[in-house]
């Protein structure tokens, strides 16, 4: 093989390398773009995601407050519960002296 069958030979295996690499990047290429309609649909998501994220977060907060409300209500109730406890307490103590009373009362 003399100089001039030489290259070209390895011009024509050059050319064969770099249309094998131009085919393969145009499969990659063509199988890996992403369509108008796709990236649409992705915004659709990521819009209707942000929407979701908005709205547990308000559903969050409300059930905080209500959980502040409820703790607060209960915390009121037992205050009235104690407070009504006590004054039934001392209205036995009361009405036990009287009885005591009113027996000392009779008997004597």
């Amino acid at each position: 093989m003399n100089r001039n069958e030489f290259i070209i030979a390895t011009a024509v295996i050059l050319f064969v390398a770099f249309m094998l690499g131009w085919f393969a990047s145009w499969l990659v290429n063509r199988f890996t773009r992403v369509t108008k309609s796709e990236v649409d649909e992705l915004d659709k998501m990521a819009q209707a995601l942000h929407e979701a994220e908005e709205t547990r977060d308000q559903a969050i907060t409300y059930l905080q407050q209500r959980e502040a409300e409820m703790t607060n209500q209960l915390s009121q109730t037992e205050a009235e519960l104690r407070a009504a406890m006590d004054g039934l307490r001392e209205a036995r103590h009361e009405t036990e002296e009287l009885r005591t009373y009113l027996e000392r009362q009779n008997a004597g």
